[in-house]
């Protein structure tokens, strides 16, 4: 059970993360970054493993990444410009942070 409610915070993550980092720029973009690393670190802390740290980084890694693919109508959740950039290369280094940070 704890497995799914990894994948499932892991979505819900990923999916605040996208729709926020555009949201009032840079604030959007901090809060974003900042609540993705701080959700993956607690996570590990509340299921008690890196393991679950892991999952819920690799379900968030998963959504934003497909947030910057094109969509049906060519529609970009996650854009190519500073901000959306920003979101995958700060993003993925916060969160690496947070899973090797100490329980």
């Amino acid at each position: 059970m704890k497995y799914l409610y990894s994948i499932l915070f892991g979505l819900a993550l990923g999916a605040s993360s996208v729709f926020v980092h555009s949201l009032y720029p840079p604030f959007g973009l901090i809060l974003s970054i900042a609540g993705a690393s701080f959700g993956v670190w607690a996570s590990g802390r509340q299921w008690g493993g890196r393991t679950f740290r892991f999952i819920v980084a690799i379900v968030w890694a998963t959504v934003v990444l497909r947030a910057g693919f094109p969509g049906l109508n060519d529609e970009y959740l996650i854009q190519g410009d500073g901000l959306g950039t920003s979101l995958l290369n700060i993003g993925f280094i916060a969160i690496v942070i947070a899973i090797i940070m100490p329980l």
